[in-house]
């Protein structure tokens, strides 16, 4: 009888300023084997839950990225970036101190639902074969058009001018980054996202969720036929 070949999937808090592709080369670092990978990308400023599929497991990568995603942070408004967050540096736009909770609410209305959506130009999506972000970085503009992605849940949890605290439910292939825009654009003031973590994708939880250096020790303590 030939053993059943190795699968698992790991739920990890992705830590702060670490990419996705980090996280995922010090797990199949640990486990030395080389089918490893994540089931959708954080920037790097972001945190919290990524899913890592080894061996087998990586077959079901797609399935887990088109699960729905939810998020928690920070956009602030009165100012913006060129990536929408805090990877570029900041512009004052225009003086947000007028903005009321119920001039937010209406527009985070508009943003919530089945809409289109822009990507931001600082993001990995391939335009032409190429990163847009790589162009970005050259300052190369390139032409995006809107995707439709769903909104389910646009929900305001604090807000004290100019900080906007949010939980927000979507599909995949939604950017956050971009809703920061696209709330700063209605509100007339420019807005950028200031925090962001992910705090479920389907049914699982980023409570669930393991640290990563603790797992990467665990990881390496278990004897070699473990993971084949």
């Amino acid at each position: 009888m030939q053993d059943q070949p190795y699968g698992e999937v790991f739920l990890i808090d992705k830590p702060f300023e670490w990419t996705s592709f980090d996280v995922v080369r010090k797990v199949r670092n640990a486990l030395k084997i080389k089918k490893v990978g994540h089931a959708g990308t954080l920037d790097p400023l972001a945190t919290g839950l990524l899913i890592v599929c080894a061996g087998k497991m990586t077959k079901q990568i797609d399935s887990f990225m088109g699960q729905e995603k939810e998020y928690t942070g920070t956009f602030v408004i009165g100012s913006t970036t060129d990536s929408f967050d805090l990877e570029q540096p900041i512009v004052p736009v225009a003086d947000p101190t007028h903005i009321t909770l119920e001039n937010v609410k209406a527009a985070v209305a508009e943003l919530t639902g089945e809409i289109l959506q822009v990507p931001p130009m600082h993001s990995a999506i391939k335009v032409d074969g190429k990163r847009v972000y790589e162009s970005a970085r050259k300052g190369k503009e390139v032409k995006m058009d809107p995707r439709p992605v769903t909104v389910s849940e646009f929900e305001i949890t604090k807000f004290e001018s100019p900080i906007v605290e949010f939980r927000i439910v979507c599909s995949k292939g939604t950017y956050i980054r971009s809703l920061a825009r696209d709330l700063g654009e209605k509100l007339n003031v420019g807005a950028y996202m200031s925090s962001l973590c992910r705090t479920r994708i389907g049914n699982f939880k980023l409570s669930e969720a393991h640290e990563l250096l603790p797992l990467v020790e665990e990881i390496k303590a278990r004897t070699p036929h473990e993971n084949l």
